[in-house]
């Protein structure tokens, strides 16, 4: 065991001063050979909790990451503040792994980066046992969650790390666990005996926002390039497809938008990696394949163009946009659409009762007319105030009573099953409307009693009727999207339940937003002291061009946050220097003299 306490650690290696929340007694426990389970959000500090052990304990820590494509840059990253590190991946050649193997064996590295897949390989687990594990970190734990929205079955086969390393302690590190997937994660990883730390779920920086589907595209366009013009963000849809035609729109826009998926070839996905992670303004469009690892810090926004599947996948995704702290928007257009599919996509499914009950809080939290931070935090059995930094706080909505306009709704899909019809929305609709239509003819529709019944309301309106009615389960979705009442449906009919929908989306045109939007009240300039502007573009220019020499991403060098220190600071000499945070020995000793003369140039210039 090592004789440095882990504050000095801190200090010296990673340039901090002290530890945020319950990092101590996470290091403090693991450091001692017990075992913890570690739920932190996004930005909150988790890898700390494994590196500062795994450089204090004897032998190499050994780290279980789902993420081959992230190993490079994690090794990269840790080079920078002076830590040995490598990784065991199918990237390599056989050459490359050889020495590797080497390494670990002469314990010449402090961190070693393994797949599930590869650690659960025989000849793997016998390397390991050849060498000295100081500890097993396994991160994004909650891939063992057969419910989960990452899962990989390669998870469950860690609870070999029981048997064959008993005395070695493990910690099992993710940003998103329900109660249920905790408890999941202990008994699958066999952690019944490991400290459970969880913080607060709260990004009280991040400021969520669902908008009704009106055009989508020319939505996230006038989102983007009014809010954040030149920012980094992350678009997510639910195809392959999607993502390709979204960033082509985006482009022709002006936005540098590049998709990202699966059915990309691995150089091409390696490329789009780098260039979000090297370069300023790039938005990505992605299936749910991107992101988790991304050790970006200021991603400004996540927006949604399709619904996701849980509360749990949104809570995950929108997590990746401001990680420095500093403001950021979790943006969403949700429609009729969105609910429709996901009905359908789930219906019949072999865990169909799972599934439903994950979407149905996906989708009581898109239709709540209450604080969103107060109904996702519930989700994750935590309390909290509403946070005045979401939609429906900054502009309180008004609730209509819209009971008579579902009940005439739900007796037009009565109506239709008593004549053994079954039809979408859409035949619905034009049936309320009045609406006559080759269809409505062919069928006799017309003879309804509820025929134009409902003519007082627009095709939207009567949509957001629909949407709200699925999204409370008083109707289901059948093949060919047909609608049927449920009987919970039965129950509005009868006058046993009523139900409330927003004014704003009843609307024909949606109300423009009146809150001030993020990039008008502050953005990363004029978030700096007047005083201190000129010296901070410096810092940065000069950071963009270390960054290109050595082929690492920009915040990889130094964070805004530790610039924009230096800014106010303003050392001149290296002991100053050394008192900012985020300013460890190794950068002090590769940086330090550059940062220095760039503070006196810029000051001199200022004076004369």
């Amino acid at each position: 065991m090592n004789n440095k306490r882990p504050q000095d650690v801190l200090r010296e290696i990673f340039g901090y001063h002290e530890f945020r929340g319950f990092q101590s007694e996470v290091i403090t426990r693991v450091c001692a050979g017990g075992d913890a389970v570690v739920l932190m959000p996004t930005g909150g500090g988790k890898s700390l909790c494994y590196q500062i052990p795994a450089l204090l304990r004897d032998g190499v820590g050994v780290v279980v990451s789902p993420l081959i494509a992230l190993m490079q840059d994690q090794v990269d990253a840790l080079a920078q503040v002076g830590i040995k590190a490598g990784f065991l991946n199918s990237t390599q050649t056989r050459r490359e792994r050889a020495a590797m193997e080497l390494a670990y064996l002469n314990g010449e590295i402090d961190l070693l980066y393994l797949s599930p897949e590869r650690l659960v390989m025989p000849e793997t687990q016998e390397l390991l046992h050849q060498g000295n594990v100081a500890l097993f970190a396994i991160d994004e734990a909650h891939c063992v969650s057969q419910w989960g929205h990452d899962f990989r079955p390669e998870y469950l086969q860690l609870d070999v790390l029981a048997d064959e390393w008993p005395d070695v302690p493990r910690i099992a590190l993710t940003a998103t666990a329900t109660v249920a997937t905790r408890a999941e994660i202990r008994e699958r990883l066999r952690l019944a005996d490991a400290e459970m730390f969880v913080a607060s779920f709260n990004r009280p920086n991040i400021r969520y926002r669902i908008v009704p589907k009106s055009s989508e595209l020319s939505q996230l366009v006038e989102f983007i390039q009014t809010e954040h013009a030149g920012e980094s963000g992350i678009v997510y849809a639910m195809t392959r497809k999607r993502t390709e035609d979204i960033a082509e729109r985006l482009r022709s826009e002006g936005v540098t938008a590049l998709p990202y998926h699966a059915g990309l070839c691995a150089l091409e996905r390696r490329a789009t990696q780098e260039r979000f992670l090297r370069e300023d303004g790039v938005v990505v469009v992605a299936t749910i394949a991107f992101g988790m690892g991304i050790d970006k810090p200021d991603v400004r926004f996540v927006a949604h163009l399709d619904l996701p599947k849980s509360i749990e996948g949104y809570y995950q995704e929108t997590g990746r946009a401001g990680r420095d702290g500093e403001p950021a928007d979790a943006w969403m257009a949700y429609g009729l659409s969105d609910v429709v599919g996901m009905r359908r996509i789930i219906a019949g499914s072999p865990d169909e009762r799972n599934q439903t009950r994950l979407l149905n809080a996906m989708l009581s939290l898109c239709e709540t007319g209450e604080c969103r931070r107060v109904e996702m935090l519930h989700y994750f059995d935590e309390d909290t105030e509403p946070c005045g930094n979401c939609d429906t706080c900054l502009q309180p909505p008004v609730l209509l009573d819209a009971t008579v306009n579902a009940q005439k709704l739900l007796s037009t899909a009565v109506r239709l099953e008593q004549r053994s019809q079954h039809f979408g929305a859409g035949q619905i609709i034009d049936i309320l409307r009045g609406h006559s239509t080759a269809k409505t003819t062919q069928w006799h529709h017309e003879t309804l009693s509820t025929w134009g019944i409902g003519a007082d309301l627009g095709d939207t309106q009567w949509r957001v009727v629909v949407r709200r009615l699925l999204a409370d389960g008083d109707l289901s979705v059948g093949a060919h999207d047909t609608l049927r009442v449920t009987p919970s449906g039965w129950e509005v009919l009868r006058g046993n339940r009523s139900v409330q929908i927003r004014e704003s989306v009843m609307e024909s045109k949606p109300r423009a937003a009146t809150g001030k939007s993020r990039s008008q009240a502050k953005d990363a300039l004029a978030a700096v002291p007047a005083a201190d502007r000129k010296l901070f573009t410096a810092l940065r220019a000069w950071r963009a061009e270390v960054s290109k020499t050595d082929g690492v991403p920009a915040y990889v060098v130094f964070h805004d946050a530790t610039l924009l220190e230096i800014a106010g600071l303003r050392p001149t000499s290296l002991t100053e220097l050394a008192a900012v945070n985020g300013v460890g020995q190794t950068k002090l000793e590769r940086y330090g003299a550059a940062v220095l003369e760039i503070v006196a140039t810029q000051s001199l210039y200022e004076t004369t």
